[in-house]
């Protein structure tokens, strides 16, 4: 080879690797999608090795409770690795788009397939996030000692004839922030904070415990009624545990304000997080989750309702459940309610 010649090789070859120093192969091209997610179900492992089995995409998975995620994503801020963040509750996901862990995105699919009540409002920033499943907030009740049409309705859980039988947990717990911020939301913040004084009144024992807790109390007699979140008693309903079925000869369950507004609802959901390095790859994985294969996989694995509305529910413990009033409220509003909703919780003492 001439002189020439070698040189202008070895010229190329020089631009050739600088180009593949300072022009590195696209994020987007990597094939991966790193997840932060506050679900911890075992069957969500079907949900994601089967995006990667459709898609190539290898997830790379961080999950602890909300609450540690918000911690680690405020430490990491813009050097964040997170493409999405999964989290459960309506205030939960409203304190992450105030955080400003969400972006922006625009997805026709999604938009079509997730009713608007049950995805965000655009902030100032335009950060969205999108309810994927939802959960009711039942109430369970003792067979032997309670008459099911005194605790039809949540309001009536603060009335007189229920002194010494109600059971809750923690009042500062999501599950009721969410609730009082759907009261607030349809009733106004002086009628939802007389019903918190009825609620505290009308206590058994002070509020502890999870769902499971609640009904467990129930049926042991401590307790006369309570609230629970649907797939809590699911799961009961569908265990072969003779413990588990002798909890469940022992309670009834009822759909509350059924004549009313409707049994208040919660979700499952998450979006774009806001310096996501692989934010194609992000889309593609939330689109995937209003898949009815998804979809099915929220409501045959972990006992919760799809929110696309023609996706067909094989699931024996929601079949039991049946059909129900759902309230219908916007989501977005009961998350933004919950800074009101634990101020008044806190100034009727309930703990």
């Amino acid at each position: 080879m001439s002189k020439q010649k070698l040189h202008q090789f070895f010229s190329i070859s020089t631009f050739l690797f600088c180009v593949f120093i300072y022009f590195p192969v696209s994020a987007e091209e990597a094939k991966e999608l790193n997840l932060y997610s506050a679900r911890h179900y075992q069957t969500d492992e079907a949900l994601y090795s089967d995006f990667t089995k459709k898609t190539g995409i290898k997830i790379n998975r961080i999950e602890a409770d909300d609450n540690a995620l918000a911690e680690r994503l405020k430490s990491e801020g813009s050097k964040s690795p997170a493409d999405v963040i999964l989290m459960v509750d309506a205030a939960r996901l409203w304190r992450a788009q105030i955080d400003s862990f969400f972006k922006p995105i625009h997805s026709s699919y999604l938009e079509g397939r997730i009713p608007a009540n049950l995805r965000s409002k655009p902030d100032a920033q335009g950060s969205t996030w999108f309810g994927f499943s939802t959960r009711a907030r039942l109430v369970v009740y003792n067979k032997a000692k309670v008459n099911p049409l005194e605790v039809d309705t949540y309001e009536k859980l603060a009335e007189p004839q229920n002194k010494g039988k109600v059971c809750t947990r923690s009042g500062a717990h999501p599950y009721m922030l969410s609730l009082i911020g759907a009261m607030i939301e349809r009733r106004g913040e002086a009628a939802t904070e007389e019903w918190s004084k009825g609620m505290v009144a009308n206590m058994a024992r002070a509020p502890r415990g999870g769902d499971t807790d609640q009904i467990k109390a129930v049926a042991a007699g401590e307790c006369g009624v309570a609230l629970t979140n649907s797939y809590y008693l699911i799961r009961l309903l569908r265990s072969k545990n003779p413990e588990d079925q002798a909890i469940v000869s022992k309670i009834g369950f009822i759909w509350p304000n059924q004549q009313t507004s409707g049994t208040h609802i919660n979700i499952a959901g998450g979006g774009v997080a806001k310096n996501a390095p692989h934010s194609q790859a992000a889309i593609q994985f939330l689109d995937y989750l209003a898949s009815d294969t998804a979809q099915d996989y929220f409501a045959n694995g972990n006992n919760e309702w799809p929110v696309v509305k023609s996706v067909k529910i094989e699931n024996e413990g929601l079949k039991i459940l049946g059909s129900f009033k759902a309230e219908n409220i916007s989501i977005a509003a009961i998350g933004k309610n919950q800074i009101a909703a634990q101020r008044l919780l806190d100034r009727v003492g309930y703990k």
